[in-house]
């Protein structure tokens, strides 16, 4: 995995819930890359552990933190959830803020690219096609087919992919330009 496997450039950010393999062979892998958490996954874990007749409210409070314009109402809209399910549901604050910095990281990124940096949704939606064929095929057969498979079924989604939203701001992001609430900064 990694530069060594035909990639040229070291990337920038890593998205994924809240596997720990995952998170373990990407630091080892790429030192240096930031973390982005999935906020679909962090939403539904915090809800889980809230009772049912909280959810929706907590649900909105959660959508407030991901959907702030910027860090510091992120950080606002954040404690706000903290002062109010905090207290009765310690497990629920938690489990959102021992992640605090992984799931605001994408501050850092250019704005147009955060509604595909957020979840992990998009990628999973690919893989669940592979995985439900793979399943009910039950392997089909040995290694090589399954492969086959795999790579034919990934190949026919990837008609249906576009283009990543700002795609031009990569270049900025492998220049090291800084950005901040999604806005690139210009030296002065």
């Amino acid at each position: 995995m990694g530069l060594d496997r035909g990639m040229t450039v070291e990337p920038k950010l890593a998205v994924g819930d809240g596997v720990l393999g995952f998170w373990a062979a990407v630091r080892k892998v790429f030192p240096k890359i930031r973390e982005q958490r999935c906020w679909f996954h962090k939403s539904g874990n915090v809800l889980n552990l809230l009772p049912k007749s909280v959810q929706p409210r907590a649900k909105e409070a959660l959508h407030e933190v991901w959907m702030a314009e910027t860090r510091e109402d992120a950080y606002k809209a954040f404690e706000g959830f903290g002062e109010m399910y905090g207290a009765k549901y310690p497990k629920a604050w938690e489990c959102l803020k021992k992640d605090k910095d992984e799931l605001l990281a994408f501050y850092d990124f250019p704005a147009e690219h955060w509604r595909h940096i957020r979840t992990t949704n998009p990628i999973e939606s690919t893989f669940a096609t592979v995985r439900l064929r793979h399943r009910k095929t039950k392997g089909c057969g040995t290694r090589k087919t399954s492969l086959v498979m795999m790579f034919k079924l990934a190949e026919s989604a990837s008609k249906g992919w576009r283009r990543l939203n700002g795609h031009l701001h990569i270049i900025s992001l492998l220049e090291g330009k800084k950005f901040v609430n999604g806005i690139l900064q210009v030296a002065a």
